[in-house]
């Protein structure tokens, strides 16, 4: 069931995450009917994510930025003692979440809303206050307050759980001429690669006293990090 989250406490927040809808209805409005056919090419590293999650019985997983809800219904199947969240700020791209949720019979064990990763309130939406497993499956990299939107998530972790990222790397592996293609191409879509990423993550790993790990798989084509909190 798609739920409606509350707006931000301020107008400012409010405006924002509209904008922000409607500009991620008019890039994915047609592009959600083939999105998970095409991204599987190039978004490395999610699968990954999804089998190194491994939450244990009862525990809540929430996806930000969970899109067609590909990531979602995977997950659920993989680890079907867990209950799993996501939220997005497309309504566009939670309709072709809503259909594939349905279709893969998850209704009961997955739930979506409707919101954006900075003013989401997941006690109003969900009725819970934090989750043992938060994760970004390539959204960071198109969210413009990534660091707000990275700080947010950081504060729904559960004392012992985890905060996971899987995103573009900075391809140091890669010829130049490539990496520099890719990012061109990239900025089409709206999408910059977070290149300080694991600066941002040392920081707050470091005042929160939480352990931070960070792998860069396919010759740094993605960067997959995970900050784990003290319990």
């Amino acid at each position: 069931m798609v739920h409606r989250a509350r707006g931000a406490a301020d107008g400012g927040r409010r405006e924002e995450a509209h904008d922000a809808t409607a500009r991620m209805n008019r890039m994915y409005r047609r592009q959600r009917h083939v999105y998970d056919a095409t991204r599987k090419y190039y978004l490395l590293g999610r699968d990954d994510l999804i089998e190194q999650l491994a939450p244990r019985p009862g525990d809540r997983v929430l996806e930000i930025g969970c899109g067609t809800g590909r990531n979602l219904v995977r997950a659920a199947r993989r680890w079907p003692q867990a209950r799993f969240y996501g939220i997005d700020v497309s309504t566009e791209m939670l309709g072709t979440a809503m259909e594939s949720i349905a279709r893969a019979r998850l209704m009961r064990r997955v739930r979506i809303a409707h919101a954006d990763a900075i003013g989401f309130d997941p006690a109003a939406v969900f009725g819970e206050p934090a989750f043992e497993r938060v994760y970004f499956s390539y959204t960071l990299s198109m969210i413009p307050e990534w660091q707000a939107a990275l700080d947010r998530a950081l504060g729904l972790v559960a004392p012992g759980g985890e905060l996971r990222i899987v995103d573009f790397g900075g391809q140091d592996g890669l010829p130049g001429t490539l990496r520099a293609a890719l990012r061109a191409w990239l900025s089409l879509f709206d999408v910059t690669p977070r290149d300080h990423l694991e600066a941002r993550l040392a920081a707050r790993a470091q005042a929160l006293g939480a352990v931070l790990t960070v792998e860069r798989p396919y010759r740094g084509w993605a960067q997959h990090a995970v900050i784990r909190t003290a319990c």
